[in-house]
């Protein structure tokens, strides 16, 4: 706390000096058409060699010396604005921009494709426009955020079917995922088939696999920042999408024109609805429902109402339903303390709710967990060489582990409770963006985020404080059976935690195209997802760290070149990375972790470590567009005994994860072969996922029993698809009115048959063991009509 105050007052008396003959050129940028403020838009002063960009609500500010200046502000899809400023006082000009309709439909990753990209020190960056995820082919035609993503450098997932995506050889759990600001817990429909983001309803979205500022926290591997649309402040439009087994539609209009809008959009399946025709009496849908309101109360404040609802709902017949899902609400207001200082309230809650009903046992299962936030943040241009964000939030927690209810009055199923757990999340940070000379800038902060574990109505108290202890004879771990049960009101602190994490980000210029770039992140993540599984799935349990639990604390080095070519018509990234993870937990063979009210009986506390190389080329303009991912890496975990009498996992040496991919490679490509037919098409290979499976086979009483191997010692055969696309659009000159488009897929060209899983089981037959490959989807033709008005 001390070194943040004396790093603001050696900024705010530095700015007293240098801006005496300076002035300050602020407002918003927004879309001529809908009045919706534009992010990352660039306000460049070529002769001077400086600019500025939007931020996350359209606004910037720039500070310069007295005098005449050539201004230009560009925007990709945007018609490019050129005029001319004289600075003998501060200004307040707000700028429309213009879509560019030939643009339209260029794909590109980042934001911007400008040189002052290359200046800037952020690296392990990719954005995405929701144009782009729109057009890349998927399972089903429907455009998914967590599957495009999943085509960059460095982000796989577990496969077809599993939920959650896995960053620079982290797990699911430790990527941290926002919507509007607020937490999203499990970011898939129907266990991984779709996510939870609604295309239509995106604004922006930023994944940082490194180079984190300070302002994000909490997770260890990745930061996937989504914002909605604000919605048209000047006219009421809608659009959507009807789909094989889906639909969406969206609307947007003033509220009063100019100041006010709302958004409302929503989604659903339908496919359950055809089952009764093939006498099955199941059903498999997901819905959810995006909203928002803005309104502009005057030029120095501007206030935001943002939700999200969805649910996902699985059953068979009468037995068996299952209900899962995010709820989430956010009000903002956004308030200009002066042309050089801007900030941002938010008032935050997040929901995740698991639901599970078994009629023919009798009860019913409701675990989840929620949180309310509280953050402030403040965004301070100090002058044209440093730019200040500063801030703190507080979460309060609360984990529901889980509960089980009779679900009728003769069931035979006994009411009880596993213990809920509560803790307190607080942090205070510093973002410095510092241009030392037109050649070198910096990114540096500083986080510091404590954690409160409260107390809890029953916590087991062990013999010398070990809740698992190693069997000599066996060779097993076992649980240790409680010595006494504790019991503290909720203000009491169990535990308590608190880390420094500062970042470093340096870009230096070689030439007006190209840069190298490095830097250093630590992050603290006091939040585990209890899971033995390779993906998340919606039994997965969240708990907070504590007496047993550590906090997993991450340190990551990254080193980048980047250079454009032909006046950006082609671009290259390369980066090389290495990141660390202590007290990342483990569970011993055989865990149990379902309805477990004491986890700290089969963890073990233990480290993990990642490091790999990274290639993205690109062609980002012309008919012919798309790009090349490439990555190696590996992941590895290991987990020692507490002494060297235990053996831990794997005898103690290091293992691969499950969702190490030694090879990943993504070729997307996109080709406008008139102005009505553009085609898109996906190759992907990815080597195989690790898996354990047995080395041996032993009799017992008559039965053929598998003895595996070391964990995760085999990997399943390697993943490879090719899918396409192709859009039609039937009136490509019209710009109002009704426009509509059709989309014909199919994915899976070749009918590769991935496999998922692979199984071990006696043949009833012949007795003996036998592998059984499973696969979730072969071929999959696709057809959906879009359209808006």
């Amino acid at each position: 706390m001390r070194i943040l105050c004396l790093v603001l007052i050696a900024l705010f008396s530095i700015n007293s000096i240098r801006s005496q003959e300076n002035f300050t050129l602020k407002g918003i940028i927004t879309d001529s058409e809908s009045s919706e403020t534009l992010i990352g838009v660039n306000i460049i002063f070529p002769e001077l060699k400086t600019g500025a960009t939007t931020n996350e609500y359209g606004f910037y500010s720039i500070t310069l010396p007295e005098g005449t200046y050539q201004l230009v502000i560009s925007y990709l899809g945007y018609s490019q604005i050129s005029e001319t400023i004289t600075f003998t006082e501060s200004i307040t000009k707000n700028f429309n921009l213009t879509e560019s309709f030939e643009s339209l439909n260029e794909v590109v990753i980042t934001e911007n494709v400008e040189k002052l990209n290359i200046r800037k020190p952020q690296m392990s960056l990719n954005a995405m426009s929701a144009n782009t995820i729109k057009q890349l082919p998927v399972v089903f035609g429907e455009a998914d955020v967590i599957k495009s993503i999943t085509l960059l450098p460095g982000v796989t997932t577990a496969g077809e079917g599993s939920s959650g995506f896995n960053v620079r050889g982290g797990a699911a759990d430790q990527n941290l995922i926002l919507l509007d600001e607020a937490t999203i817990y499990n970011s898939s429909h129907l266990f991984g088939f779709f996510s939870v983001f609604n295309p239509d309803a995106i604004k922006d979205l930023k994944l940082y696999k490194g180079g984190i500022p300070a302002r994000y926290g909490g997770r260890v591997s990745s930061v996937l920042d989504i914002y909605q649309k604000e919605g048209n402040k000047n006219k009421f439009h809608m659009n959507g999408g009807i789909g094989i087994i889906s639909s969406r539609l969206l609307a947007e209009g003033p509220i009063k024109k100019g100041k006010g809008s709302f958004l409302l959009g929503g989604r659903a399946t339908y496919a359950h609805l055809f089952l009764p025709l093939f006498d099955l009496d199941n059903k498999a849908y997901f819905y959810d429902l995006n909203t928002k309101i803005s309104y502009k109360l005057n030029e120095n404040n501007n206030v935001y109402l943002s939700g999200y609802f969805g649910r996902d709902v699985i059953g068979f017949s009468d037995s068996f339903k299952n209900t899962y899902g995010n709820t989430i609400l956010n009000f903002r207001w956004n308030h200009l303390f002066s042309d050089k200082l801007f900030s941002n309230l938010s008032l935050i809650y997040s929901d995740y709710y698991y639901g599970l009903n078994l009629n023919f046992i009798g009860f019913n299962w409701d675990s989840g967990i929620r949180n309310a936030n509280v953050k402030y943040d403040f965004k301070h241009y100090v002058n044209n060489d440093i730019t200040l964000q500063y801030g703190l939030n507080s979460i309060y927690h609360k984990f529901n582990p889980g509960e089980i209810k009779p679900s009728s009055d003769d069931s035979g199923i006994n009411p009880d409770k596993l213990i809920d757990k509560y803790a307190f999340e607080n942090a205070i940070y510093l973002d410095v963006e510092h241009k030392l000379s037109n050649k070198i800038q910096l990114s540096y902060g500083l986080r510091y985020s404590s954690f409160l574990r409260l107390g809890q109505d029953e916590l087991n108290k062990y013999a010398n404080d070990e809740p698992i202890i190693f069997n000599q004879q066996l060779q097993i771990y076992e649980k240790a059976d409680p010595i006494d049960i504790d019991k503290y009101k909720r203000g009491k602190i169990l535990k308590s935690f608190g880390n420094l994490e500062p970042r470093l980000a340096i870009a230096y210029q070689l030439e007006n195209n190209s840069s190298i770039k490095a830097s250093y992140n630590r992050l603290s993540q006091y939040l585990h997802l209890l899971s033995n599984t390779s993906s998340p799935t919606p039994l997965d349990i969240w708990t907070p760290s504590g007496l047993y639990a550590k906090p997993q604390i991450l340190d990551q080095v990254a080193l980048g070149y980047f250079r454009n070519f032909k006046d950006d018509t082609y671009s290259l990234e390369a980066e090389t990375f290495y990141k660390k993870v202590k007290n990342r937990i483990d569970y011993v063979d055989g865990a149990d972790l379902i309805a477990n009210d004491a986890i700290e009986q089969i963890i073990l506390n233990g480290e993990a470590r990642a490091y790999g190389l990274e290639i993205l080329f690109r062609k980002n303009t012309g008919r012919f567009k798309g790009w090349i991912a490439y990555t190696l890496s590996k992941s590895e975990q290991r987990t020692p005994g507490k002494n060297n009498n235990e053996p831990g996992i794997n005898n103690g040496k290091w293992y691969k994860t499950a969702y190490d991919k030694t090879h990943d490679i993504s070729i997307i490509a996109s080709y406008d072969l008139t102005n009505k037919w553009r085609f898109n098409a996906n190759f992907l290979f990815q080597t195989g996922q690790p898996v354990t499976y047995p080395n041996a086979q032993y009799e017992y009483n008559g039965l053929n029993i598998p003895n595996y191997g070391l964990r995760n010692e085999y990997r399943l055969p390697t993943y490879n698809r090719l899918d396409l696309s192709a859009t039609y659009i039937p009136k490509p000159e019209k710009t109002s009115g009704w426009q509509a488009e059709w989309v014909f897929g199919i994915y899976n060209v070749y009918n590769r048959h991935n496999a998922a899983s692979i199984t071990f089981s006696e043949n009833r037959d012949t007795g003996t063991n036998e592998a059984t490959r499973l696969s979730i989807f072969g071929i999959v033709p696709s057809v959906s009509y879009n359209f808006k008005f």
